[in-house]
């Protein structure tokens, strides 16, 4: 390797690890925030939330590398551009082709990472995220639960108690409310027992109390009752269909049949391919006039950049619902792109004009 190909990967390696570290450290920042408000509400347990921005983080690497080696190439090649370097190795004799070629020292490899964290890193971080909700967010999960304090989930359920021993699983002047779809079910007691905190089967005896049901329709189903003793089952969480298919494995998502989980597979096959595509298209974008400032491609970057981010998340919704046939599916976006890359190779090597 020469030594402008030395100095290129230089410079593109060393703006990535800027970028993505910055693009991490404001992700993070992010997640633990919103999961932090969660755990302050008592819907989330206080110990999973930097499980989970870690499991975030590695689902948003996916995202964030490429970004890197995107802008990374464009400000690297935009500051030779503007420093006249470029101008001058080409009237040397150099070919146009020498650029993309040493990204591509870089861009493959990175790309075969995104592929790898996208086909497998990525599913089993959102498996570990789900772990984690669910068994924090089931409402007979008492870690979380904070006494004098409406303990509200996602799923609308609340628990309210004036004391909470988590050790016991012993709750006293509790008040339960479970919604459902026609009615409504609110259980005050005087004391409850954790029977079973299990998210797939939370249950709880409650203690000297008096239950209600509620009907959402005209009022006729309502009713209530004094107990003594009543053991109640509540409904397990119950996994979105989306992050389902987020977690599936891959062998899954290959023998499913459902056009979603078909969008899910093409899309993670194609992020690495997607990456290596958007450096070698930064290479033509970051042409700049010597003397206009290493920063001014960050306009066409940041243009192009959403074009190709909001393309690829229309076609896999297209494919997912069924409008877009499986082929050319989630690749329509990739295929333009390669276009693309071959459209400005051919321009850069025909002899025209460098700068318009």
């Amino acid at each position: 390797m020469r030594l402008i190909e030395r100095y290129i990967m230089f410079e593109v390696s060393r703006l990535v690890a800027i970028i993505v570290g910055f693009l991490i450290f404001i992700f993070a920042i992010y997640s633990a925030q919103r999961y932090l408000t969660d755990a302050a509400n008592g819907t989330l347990a206080l110990t999973a939330v930097l499980a989970i921005v870690f499991y975030k983080v590695i689902i948003a690497l996916e995202m964030l590398l490429p970004v890197g080696l995107y802008v990374s190439v464009g400000i690297a090649l935009g500051q030779l551009h503007a420093e006249s370097e470029i101008t001058a190795l080409l009237a040397a004799g150099s070919s146009p082709l020498r650029l993309y070629k040493t990204v591509m020292y870089f861009a493959i490899p990175l790309g075969i990472l995104v592929t790898l964290l996208s086909m497998f890193g990525r599913p089993w971080a959102y498996m570990q995220i789900y772990r984690l909700e669910q068994q924090s967010q089931s409402e007979l999960d008492i870690s979380h639960l904070r006494a004098r304090k409406f303990n509200v989930n996602d799923h609308g359920h609340m628990i309210l108690a004036a004391t909470i021993s988590p050790d016991t699983g012993h709750l006293t002047d509790m008040l339960i409310y479970t919604p459902s779809e026609n009615t409504s079910s609110l259980f005050r007691a005087h004391c409850g027992d954790i029977t079973n905190p299990s998210p797939l089967t939370p249950s709880v005896a409650l203690h000297s109390g008096t239950s209600y049901r509620l009907d959402h329709h005209n009022g006729q189903g309502d009713n209530g009752q004094i107990f003594q003793r009543l053991n109640i089952q509540l409904k397990p969480l119950m996994q979105n269909p989306i992050t389902r298919r987020k977690a599936s494995s891959m062998t899954a998502l290959r023998t499913s049949t459902d056009p979603g989980d078909t969008a899910e597979l093409q899309w993670r096959i194609s992020r690495g391919i997607n990456a290596l595509l958007m450096a070698l298209l930064a290479v033509s974008v970051s042409r700049v006039k010597p003397r206009q400032g290493r920063f001014s491609t960050l306009i066409p970057l940041s243009l192009l950049f959403t074009c190709i981010f909001y393309g690829g998340n229309v076609c896999r919704t297209l494919v997912a619902n069924g409008a877009l046939p499986v082929i050319p599916g989630v690749w329509l976006v990739q295929i333009l792109m390669l276009f693309g890359v071959g459209m400005l190779i051919v321009r850069d090597t025909s002899g025209r004009v460098l700068f318009r």
